[in-house]
Order: C-alpha cells, then structure tokens, then sequence
C-alpha cells in the first residue's frame, strides 16, 4: 500500500509536469527563465513521461526501473539546485524534496529493504 501510494503521487507529479512542459505557458517561460533552452524542455517532458511508463508497468525487468528511479532522482535534485540558484520561492524546494523522499519510499518498498 505504501508503495502505491508513494508511486502513484511521483507518477502523477511527473506525467502533470510532463504536459505542463508541453503545453503550459507559464511552465514554458519558467523554465526559459531557469535558463534552459526549449529543446531540453521537450527533452525532460518526453525523459518524464517514460519514466511514468517504467515505474508502472510490471514487466519491465527491475534493472530498468532502477534507472528509471535513478534518471528521476537526478531530475529532482537537479530541479533543487535550478530553483536555489534562481532564487525562486523555497516552497519549489520543498515540493521537489517531499516528492525526492516520496520517490525513495517508493523505491525502498518495490525492492522490499
């Protein structure tokens, strides 16, 4: 239940995201404004909405989902350091830590440490 639940919320926040870096005005300027060209934008839209297929699907080999726990991990200290460097409102932070905390519960109970 706990890994559901951890899952589902850091599954949802990436596939939102996702479409919020495709088709949100307001997302697409911050993230000009975090100085990071429109290319990359399209990038991690696209990294984010596999990853969402990855953590979900059963089949894929655990090996996989490691990376796909890795690769979103990364994007969310990344997304840390962006946002502290920017000067943005720390409550960004603090979102992007709770869902980092969120990922590593999931990631401790699919293993089952």
């Amino acid at each position: 239940m706990i890994y559901w639940i951890s899952m589902g919320l850091v599954t949802a926040m990436l596939a939102v995201s996702a479409l919020a870096y495709l088709f949100h005005q307001a997302t697409i300027d911050g993230v000009r404004d975090l100085g990071f060209p429109d290319h990359f934008r399209i990038e991690l839209a696209v990294l984010k909405l596999i990853a969402v297929i990855v953590l979900l699907a059963p089949q894929i080999p655990f090996q996989v989902t490691e990376w796909a726990y890795a690769g979103v991990a990364l994007f969310f200290v990344t997304s840390i350091v962006a946002h502290a460097a920017h000067g943005d409102p720390w409550v960004l932070n603090l979102i992007n830590v709770v869902l980092l905390l969120l990922l590593a519960t999931s990631r401790i109970y699919h293993s089952g440490l």
